[in-house]
């Protein structure tokens, strides 16, 4: 199929770059023309496991990029995939969905084809019948028996989108017909996975209910975790008792120092502020946001007893990224706890593989490292904060500290004299 992707971000460039393996002939649409540079070069913008790999054999063959709207016209199916970011109040912005739902529509005012939009953005229930559905066919003047709407939510896992994209534990594809739904699912065909078929507003509430879900399971976690380090316990050896279960399963069980990225953050707001505006009053997901914000501050706090005065001291924060293989520092745990150490006087001396450029933007006059040994050096205490897997071969550069206090927040270290955050 010919397929148009709207949005050259995360989830548009993972997208349209399995999309073209799978042998469709895509265009992604992205306002940014660097970024459309860097696609064309085959050169992804973002770090991403495999991706490079699978855009330097797609580009220029069966994929393209492009800072206009006239692939549109031609295309047999549109994904929408722009940004849906947290307004103050925790609601969805969507604002780039709007402004991408009346450029589509204009595009397509001169077809003579059918052709199916499909949102593939987090948004909240509603939003495609809503707001994509009347936008669309306002601007392009025609009616439904010419167009089709869906929407198919993606479950990508950052460090492992190209993986759960070519191999999905399942496939949501909400629409508004039968029609319209069946070419969505024709995209899927090579790919052997379930497929779900539902309304537009289900759909979309598969996909908060789902990273909701996962949210609380971590909150959980680490609730518990903290509760074990009051009484000496090891959370770990806990959760290896409960995870079994399959009633509760053992992913996401792994207590630390909290969530972030781009999802269960905004995702879990979102689905607070949209209970609130029908009525209901969600005290359990409020209560899920509240642990995970508290996280990192015990970090500091376990610090603290052992490095009593901050004030002047190095610090090495080991881990800038939300979580491992990937670059991406959105509600990156280290952030706030970057924060407290800066306001308490601390000198901090970080360390990510991937991440130090996008920190940088944030905090530019702490010292970054591009060596371990570098951060170590000379530092009166060590907090680690992502899950990369080169941490765990880490033991003598500890040495290399004025003293050994370490605190982790991921359980990844295998040498000895370390304190875990629920451990």
């Amino acid at each position: 199929m010919k397929i148009s992707v709207v949005g050259g971000g995360y989830v548009g460039l993972v997208t349209g770059t399995c999309f073209a393996e799978l042998g469709h002939n895509v265009t992604i649409i992205e306002i940014d023309p660097e970024k459309v540079r860097a696609i064309n070069n085959g050169k992804p913008p973002i770090y991403e496991n495999g991706l490079e790999d699978l855009l330097k054999k797609n580009t220029a063959r069966r994929l393209r990029a492009s800072t206009g709207y006239k692939p549109v016209t031609d295309a047999d199916i549109v994904f929408i995939s722009v940004g849906t970011p947290p307004k103050p109040d925790g609601s969805a912005n969507l604002a780039y969905i709007a402004s991408a739902s009346t450029s589509i529509g204009e595009a397509l005012k001169n077809t003579s084809t059918y052709c199916v939009v499909v949102v593939k953005s987090t948004v909240p229930p509603g939003t495609t019948d809503k707001i994509v559905r009347p936008a669309v066919l306002l601007e392009s003047g025609k009616t439904e028996k010419e167009i089709g709407f869906a929407m198919n939510p993606e479950f990508l896992r950052e460090g492992r989108a190209v993986e759960d994209f070519l191999h999905p534990d399942r496939i949501v594809i909400g629409s508004s017909d039968s029609r319209a739904g069946n070419r969505v699912a024709e995209v899927y065909t090579d790919i052997r996975a379930p497929v779900l078929r539902t309304g537009l507003t289900a759909a979309e509430m598969i996909k908060y209910a789902s990273n909701a879900f996962l949210a609380t399971k971590i909150s959980f976690s680490n609730e518990i975790g903290n509760i074990c380090k009051r009484l000496g316990i090891d959370v770990y050896e806990v959760m290896q008792g409960v995870g079994p279960d399959p009633r509760i399963g053992p992913r996401f069980l792994n207590a630390g120092a909290g969530f972030g990225g781009s999802c269960f953050p905004k995702d879990v707001s979102a689905l607070i502020s949209l209970a609130e505006s029908c009525g209901e009053d969600p005290q359990l997901l409020r209560s899920v946001i509240e642990v995970n914000e508290q996280q990192p501050q015990r970090m500091i706090q376990l610090l603290e007893r052992h490095v009593p005065s901050l004030n002047g001291k190095k610090i090495a924060v080991l881990g800038l990224a939300f979580k491992d293989n990937t670059d991406d520092i959105r509600d990156s745990r280290a952030i706030p706890v970057i924060e407290a150490l800066v306001k308490k006087g601390a000198r901090v001396a970080a360390y990510d593989p991937m991440a130090i450029p996008s920190m940088r933007k944030l905090f530019p006059d702490i010292e970054y490292c591009v060596k371990v040994e570098d951060a170590l050096t000379a530092a009166e205490g060590c907090l680690v904060m992502t899950e990369w897997p080169e941490f765990s071969q880490l033991d003598k550069e500890f040495d290399l500290m004025a003293q050994r206090v370490i605190i982790e927040g991921r359980r990844i270290l295998c040498c000895d004299t370390t304190e875990g955050i629920c451990w």
